[in-house]
């Protein structure tokens, strides 16, 4: 319900929804305070830029599966609930362009989960940073600036695998972090702090104002960035004349790198790049950026995340296995990686898609910037739902072994100049073992493999065997998502219901399933194969994976419904086919709709 003209208080009825696990009412009119008690079902809670007010109650700590949480943009007052720290597997954490005074809480620092974001930024924050802050290791981004901290930033200076980090505006004082990470801020990051001082390594500048201050960071910086610049250089060239090498960043470790092509690109520009500003999307396995070289090459940068680092290096090593040696023109390409041993930061490098994903171009009507975007035109999805299936069925029947995607989505499809489509993100990608059709769960370990809410097969939530089959059922959802221009869980359909359970309630009312906006457009040829990719979609979705075809007999189908004009010439039209009926399709179960692991 996000971005609608939702006025008045959040209802305090919506606290007995017991099995709500995704909220969503920002950018709205709504105010009043937050409801006392909130389901304690939900994993995200997003009511950012409406006009909220009053104190946060400790009572948003009451919800043990919580893993997002975005307060932004409202009004809210008095301290931050040091309860928070109790949500265990919250991951980010956003209350920036508030009224919050008083400390940051130190139970913040215990937050081993959060390893997304916090941003505390534009707030009445005062006092020290806590000293727990340093065992926030796994922290991508942090924004504090804009308040009225003081003190050291000592509590910082073992945050490794932050990629942004700003203390701007702020009472900050004494000496910067003698590290590379905070050698390498921009000066943008470090404004407003009069009395923090940039060390340059001798012992008179301690006691400097801010006006050297600055010259001397300037200065500093300018030499820290042409020695890394000259030993990235240095890494490349070996790189392209080897294929692999490592070369010293700083004094935690080395970055290896392997390219698979040749790449004008130094590492200080790919470090440069990662900021916030830049983020184009986020996955199942990282947070994936726009870098923009000096010399005008674009790239796109994947930095991996994971809550563990043994689930970080099999996500890592997943999508360079998937992706180092396959090449399909449907499958976007890997054009290299690069890893951090002392930081254990990963990167993946890839050629960068211009138009953004297919859930932006059926959801969003702008993609990637670009008006006119072809969201009312059968003939283009169509394109992009048989470029799609190609490519799954490539992963399933021409690789050897085969390979599973694990986490088929709209947003993982991803559009090029043309609107063409590229399959992406692979951090949950499995190869099966020669022969071997479905993943083997003999060990006593969990499977890894997961997708997102709303596209997964009924077997997760069951917990039987994963298999290709998994893949054709992600598929289908896609394809519904094409054919319906709904969002899988799209909080307007009757009784919470799945965007499968929707469609098989309305069969035979095809044209009440179609998307309007094709509606208007499609003509008879039109509308009839759409009404025969929707039954193709069904079989997809079929509860039953056994009941479900491989995706190259997805392919043909797809194919055969778009045959030549000749070969339509020759032939009598066929019956429109309607949805197999419930017992070859049946409803998802709630379970099912909604297991994830994203």
């Amino acid at each position: 319900m996000s971005e609608n003209h939702l006025v008045g208080p959040v209802p305090a009825a919506i606290s007995g929804c017991a099995s709500l696990e995704f909220l969503d009412l920002h950018s709205n009119a709504l105010s009043g305070a937050l409801p006392a008690a909130l389901p304690r079902s939900l994993q995200l809670v997003d009511v950012s830029d409406n006009q909220l007010s009053g104190q946060l109650r400790s009572s948003v700590a009451s919800m043990p599966e919580l893993t997002k949480l975005y307060l932004a943009k409202n009004r809210l007052t008095g301290g931050i609930p040091p309860e928070l720290g109790s949500c265990e597997k919250l991951q980010l954490l956003d209350l920036g362009d508030n009224a919050f005074s008083g400390g940051i809480p130190a139970e913040l620092g215990a937050l081993q989960s959060l390893e997304i974001s916090l941003n505390l930024s534009c707030n009445r924050l005062s006092g020290e940073i806590p000293p727990q802050f340093a065992g926030l290791d796994k922290l991508g981004s942090l924004d504090l600036s804009h308040n009225g901290l003081s003190g050291s930033l000592d509590p910082l200076a073992a945050l490794q695998n932050l990629v942004t980090l700003n203390i701007s505006y702020n009472a900050f004082s004494g000496e910067l972090p003698n590290t590379p990470f905070f050698q390498k801020l921009p000066l943008s990051d470090l404004a407003g702090n009069r009395h923090l001082v940039v060390s340059d390594g001798s012992d008179e500048s301690s006691g400097r104002g801010a006006l050297t201050t600055l010259k001397i960071a300037m200065s500093v910086l300018a030499v820290v960035s042409a020695a890394f610049l000259v030993a990235a250089t240095y890494m490349l060239a070996r790189a392209r004349r080897g294929g692999r090498s490592s070369a010293p960043v700083d004094g935690h470790g080395t970055w290896e790198v392997t390219l698979y092509q040749k790449l004008d690109i130094s590492m200080d520009d790919v470090l440069r790049g990662l900021t916030s500003a830049n983020v184009i999307g986020t996955g199942s396995s990282g947070v994936v950026y726009r870098v923009d070289t000096p010399n005008g090459y674009t790239i796109a940068v994947k930095k991996m995340w994971s809550p563990d680092e043994a689930s970080a290096g099999l996500a890592f090593r997943s999508e360079i296995a998937a992706l180092g040696s396959i090449r399909h023109r449907n499958i976007v390409r890997l054009l290299g990686w690069a890893a951090n041993g002392g930081s254990s930061t990963r990167l993946l490098f890839y050629s960068y898609l211009p138009n953004g994903n297919l859930s932006g171009l059926l959801h969003g009507g702008v993609v990637g910037g670009t008006k006119g975007a072809p969201t009312a035109e059968w003939g283009a999805r169509y394109d992009v739902a048989l470029g799609v299936a190609h490519a799954v069925a490539y992963l399933h029947h021409d690789c050897v072994p085969a390979i599973l995607h694990g986490d088929i989505k709209s947003m993982n499809v991803l559009l090029g100049p043309a609107y063409e489509p590229y399959l992406a993100d692979f951090g949950l990608a499995r190869i099966l073992s020669s022969g071997q059709s479905k993943l083997d769960d003999s060990s006593s370990k969990p499977q890894r493999i997961a997708g997102s809410y709303g596209y997964m097969a009924p077997e997760y939530a069951s917990m039987q065997r994963i298999s290709e089959k998994s893949d054709v059922y992600s598929f289908g959802v896609v394809l519904l998502e094409v054919l319906t221009g709904r969002h899988p869980l799209d909080p307007t359909l009757p009784g919470g219901a799945h965007l499968v359970q929707w469609v098989q309630a309305k069969r035979g009312s095809d044209d009440e399933i179609l998307d309007a906006r094709l509606r208007e457009s499609a003509g008879e040829a039109d509308a009839h194969e759409m009404r025969q990719v929707l039954a193709v979609a069904a079989l997809c979705v079929s509860r039953r994976a056994d009941d479900r075809p491989a995706m190259k007999d997805v392919v043909a189908l797809l194919e055969e419904i778009r045959r030549p004009a000749a070969a339509d010439d020759a032939k009598p039209p066929r019956p429109a086919t309607t949805l197999p009926s419930a017992a070859a399709a049946p409803m998802l179960s709630t379970a099912s709709a909604n297991a994830s692991s994203n």
